[in-house]
């Protein structure tokens, strides 16, 4: 029986799988983060621009995680889970960003609030097609 105080018998995932979801995780958060800060100036946060924006999210997140499923070497029924610690990391990053950095996002509140706001949609869709993506394995 695995000593339960190991990562590996706390979540089903190598430590070589973490440290991968996990640098990844801060890559695509810091992706996202700049790319809404060059976008904020263009009027993304209003009125359809907004919508549109949320909409796309979607499909762009669909190829993140094939990227971070194939690097992590994450077997089907682990997506879900490499999924929620890049989203973990993302998360942390994004309220560290927001409180203590946020000319990251823009030069003011409504870009910053935008943008936080982008981030943390993208983080919510991650999991959620996560789950869809997630494959059980048959015996």
């Amino acid at each position: 029986m695995p000593d339960p105080t190991t990562t590996a018998a706390r979540l089903p995932l190598r430590p070589a799988q973490l440290a991968t979801l996990a640098a990844l995780g801060v890559a695509f958060w810091l992706a996202g983060a700049l790319t809404c800060r060059v976008l904020g100036p263009m009027g993304v946060y209003e009125g359809l621009a907004r919508i549109v924006l949320y909409a796309l999210v979607v499909p762009g997140t669909v190829p993140l995680i094939l990227v971070a499923r194939r690097a992590a070497k994450l077997e089907p029924d682990r997506i879900a889970l490499g999924v929620a610690v890049m989203t973990a990391v993302a998360t942390l990053l994004d309220g560290v960003a927001l409180a203590w950095f946020p000319a990251l996002y823009g030069a003011d509140l409504p870009q910053v609030a935008g943008a936080g706001a982008v981030i943390l949609w993208g983080g919510g869709v991650g999991l959620a097609l996560g789950c869809v993506m997630n494959r059980t394995t048959r015996s």
